[in-house]
């Protein structure tokens, strides 16, 4: 028995899984609102209460930086400590690993009903890279080294946003301003689609539907965006979405070279597959091509959307399966 988790800035899911014959079998799962709880521990008490049998092996993937066994949650007030967590739990056998490099496990449990291609590209064995908005902007990367994928965590959506265009120029500016250091993040996740809306109503506000901005406050900003862009009833939510679409693109075009990504680029987390009618757009495929000099070669990279929702939590079970078989598993 596996306890895996893709623990992020809104929510952390946890899950059963049985390993049988090399393939993983959900057999509970349970979804913990994240920022509802004062650390990690409470959430892995509450869901192992009266649980039987107990696990053999936890992995977590979290939302932030994992190093030699610890992380501050970047979007959230925790610090997680891998030793101090197992005793915690009674689980010696205990992984954390960051929540992208979760989503890169998980890719390998995927199924072709689990995707949506963007690009008709007959892919190759090579490198892979995910890239996924969500509360945060998450990266990983797939190294092929000949046989398999090495999996690898990297904490590219801090890096800094390259804007291309005057408009993205001054949406830096714009950011600048308020937060003084932008990185991608600022721009490609739920927060950032906000920030973006909320630099091109002071450009122009004529084209916002009246009481809208009241309706902002008192909900899910960025949801109720995307939602009124996609039905057509705020035109400037559905330029607001289109830029970031674009950014989008770049960003993803810049991870694909970044990592010689040759065998595809995926797109995941909460995001990507609620904009679907814009990613199958031209927006994105037009902003991930333009590399200049370099475009002959992301012409032959596939482009992935991501729609199963449990890739995390796959990928968390797929890592601590893999570690137990390998007797990798970090013991405390």
């Amino acid at each position: 028995m596996i306890l895996a988790g893709d623990i992020g800035g809104t929510n952390a899911r946890l899950a059963y899984f049985q390993s049988l014959k090399g393939q993983l079998h959900l057999i509970s799962e349970r979804t913990f609102p994240s920022r509802e709880y004062s650390e990690f521990g409470e959430i892995v008490s509450e869901f192992l209460e009266n649980a039987s049998p107990r696990p053999e092996i936890a992995c977590f993937g979290i939302a932030g930086p994992v190093h030699n066994g610890r992380v501050e949650t970047s979007n959230l007030p925790w610090v997680i400590e891998q030793s101090r967590l197992a005793k915690e739990i009674r689980l010696p056998a205990t992984l954390l690993i960051n929540d992208l490099e979760a989503n890169a496990w998980g890719i390998g449990a995927l199924s072709a009903q689990d995707l949506i291609t963007l690009n008709r590209v007959v892919p190759c064995n090579g490198n892979q890279a995910v890239i996924a908005p969500g509360t945060g902007l998450g990266e990983a990367g797939l190294f092929w080294n000949g046989s398999r994928h090495e999996i690898f965590a990297c904490e590219g959506g801090h890096a800094d946003f390259a804007p291309q265009g005057d408009l993205q120029i001054e949406l830096l500016r714009f950011l600048a301003a308020k937060f003084g250091h932008v990185s991608y993040e600022r721009v490609l996740s739920g927060p950032g689609l906000v920030h973006v809306y909320q630099f091109l109503r002071e450009q122009d506000s004529s084209g916002e539907p009246g009481g809208f901005a009241a309706h902002l406050s008192r909900t899910d900003a960025a949801a109720v965006i995307s939602r009124a862009a996609l039905d057509g009833s705020n035109p400037l939510a559905g330029q607001a979405l289109d830029l970031w679409v674009s950014v989008y693109g770049a960003k993803a075009g810049n991870l694909a070279l970044k990592t010689m990504a040759l065998g595809g680029i995926f797109l995941g987390g909460g995001i990507s597959p609620k904009i679907l009618p814009r990613l199958t757009g031209s927006a994105f495929m037009r902003a991930f091509l333009d590399k200049g000099r370099l475009r002959p070669l992301l012409e032959g990279i596939t482009v992935q959307v991501i729609t199963n929702d449990k890739a995390g939590l796959l990928g968390a079970a797929r890592c601590a399966a893999t570690s137990a078989g390998n007797g990798k598993a970090g013991k405390s």
